[in-house]
């Protein structure tokens, strides 16, 4: 292949990917809209960092944060509630199953959003949200199939998870909410506002 050829290839995939970059722009609900924001956040991120209080040594009684899987819905489908699949061998569970307390931080720097806008993780313009609750065990049921889907289909290969670990579906409940999408200070959102806003609106 001649240099020029090389060339030509190279500016033609060039262009194609700023193309695809462009169509692919993450576009964020106004930062007045809280509730909206909180939402959104939410259903875009598909992990999030879980505080809990740890029943472990060294660190007994102390915070312990970990990583873990979620899913609000699936694509498109946002309920608004994180669901977790679960395994009573990890250490944070374990935590859980002598205090369910706990909170979970997901944040837009999980996406492409923050990069593509030049926000620093920690810029509050790259937004995130904390949120304070609980994590409740789903029995068998209508509640715990939609988990099963909502958490499937984001995370395919949780299907092929060792089936000896005593896996579980659980949804993190609720009590309140906290956003930093812009200057001026964290927002506070109740879980009523928070469930009564859509993150589906098209925005610009």
């Amino acid at each position: 292949m001649s240099a020029a050829v090389r060339a030509a290839c190279v500016l033609l995939l060039g262009l194609l990917w700023a193309s695809c970059s462009s169509s692919r722009r993450v576009h964020i609900p106004p930062h007045e809209e809280v509730a909206r924001m909180a939402r959104f956040i939410a259903h875009q991120c598909d992990w999030a960092s879980m505080a809990t209080i740890s029943t472990h040594e060294p660190l007994v009684g102390k915070p312990f944060s970990n990583l873990f899987s979620v899913s609000d819905g699936p694509p498109g489908g946002s309920t608004g509630v994180p669901y977790l699949y679960l395994t009573r061998m990890e250490i944070s569970v374990q935590d859980l199953q002598v205090n369910p307390a706990a909170s979970l931080s997901m944040s837009l720097a999980q996406t492409q959003y923050c990069k593509q806008e030049g926000f620093d993780p920690q810029s509050p313009l790259c937004a995130h949200i904390i949120l304070s609750g609980s994590v409740l065990e789903l029995a068998n049921g209508t509640e715990a199939e939609f988990a099963k889907k909502s958490l499937f289909s984001r995370h395919p290969e949780m299907i092929d998870w060792p089936s000896d670990h005593d896996w579980f579906f659980a949804k993190f409940n609720i009590t309140q909410v906290l956003v930093l999408d812009y200057f001026g200070g964290v927002k506070a959102v109740t879980p009523e506002q928070y469930f009564n806003a859509s993150p589906n609106r098209k925005y610009h």
